[in-house]
């Protein structure tokens, strides 16, 4: 039902609006294989046509051209692939991917099958089962929560090896704050998770009586002890989808 924006089928479209849209999304990393699905194409249009948006390609291809980076190309763009913009009911924020080999999927704090998980993650599933009697799983991919509606959405999208933050300030941030606009004007009865400062810094925006906004105190070891546990941010949410008749997730 929901295309993806693959460079391959740029050119085949029932739609050329909508081709068109999935082109100016993806044609600035042809040689990343990188895609985008074809509902957040369109919606994203003119940041894709923004001069910042050239910018921040060239900028990503030459890192990915020099050495390692992380995610891989063609998953810079899974928290929409997985999660197409209608399907949207709640919205995660994190900070950049994880800058270790393996480790990042385009999805924020998840990891890929098989690979240790991190302490953020490990402290979010203790929540869970602590909220609401969940046990945690047997591996720390999140693929399972996109396909349920939750937009796992770094500020940052990609990030050089070994090195945090590395691509922080090069216009990421200004598409994100893009995305969660667009969220927030275009959709009602989201409920948007915010973790740390950074976090609530970007959900500046958000109508608070439009959509269900949760924050608290980031999953890190150095601050969950401060505000993160306890914050019942899971059933919370599902409360709140089922009061307004949205099917809840599956933690």
């Amino acid at each position: 039902m929901y295309e993806k924006c693959h460079l391959s089928s740029l050119f085949v479209s029932k739609n050329p609006l909508s081709g068109l849209a999935r082109l100016r999304a993806c044609r600035n990393f042809a040689h990343m294989k990188v895609n985008i699905e074809s509902s957040w194409a369109e919606l994203l249009q003119s940041q894709f046509d923004a001069p910042y948006f050239k910018a921040l390609t060239d900028f990503v291809r030459s890192e990915y051209a020099q050495g390692p980076c992380y995610p891989p190309g063609p998953e810079i763009f899974n928290a929409f692939n997985l999660c197409p913009f209608p399907r949207v009911k709640v919205v995660i924020i994190g900070q950049d991917p994880y800058h270790g080999p393996g480790q990042a999927e385009g999805l924020c704090f998840s990891v890929k099958e098989g690979v240790k998980m991190p302490p953020s993650l490990v402290n979010i599933f203790r929540e869970i089962q602590d909220d609401t009697g969940r046990p945690s799983p047997q591996n720390g991919s999140l693929r399972r929560w996109a396909e349920q509606g939750v937009l796992l959405l770094n500020a940052t999208l990609t990030v050089r090896a070994h090195q945090a933050a590395s691509h922080q300030r090069q216009g990421w941030e200004t598409f994100t704050d893009a995305v969660i606009d667009t969220l927030a004007t275009r959709r009602d009865h989201l409920v948007f998770i915010l973790w740390g400062s950074s976090a609530q810094q970007k959900g500046r925006v958000i109508d608070r009586n439009r959509h269900l906004v949760l924050s608290s105190a980031h999953p890190s070891p150095l601050s969950a002890y401060h505000g993160f546990f306890g914050n019942h941010h899971f059933s919370r949410c599902n409360d709140y989808l089922i009061a307004h008749g949205i099917i809840p997730i599956n933690w």
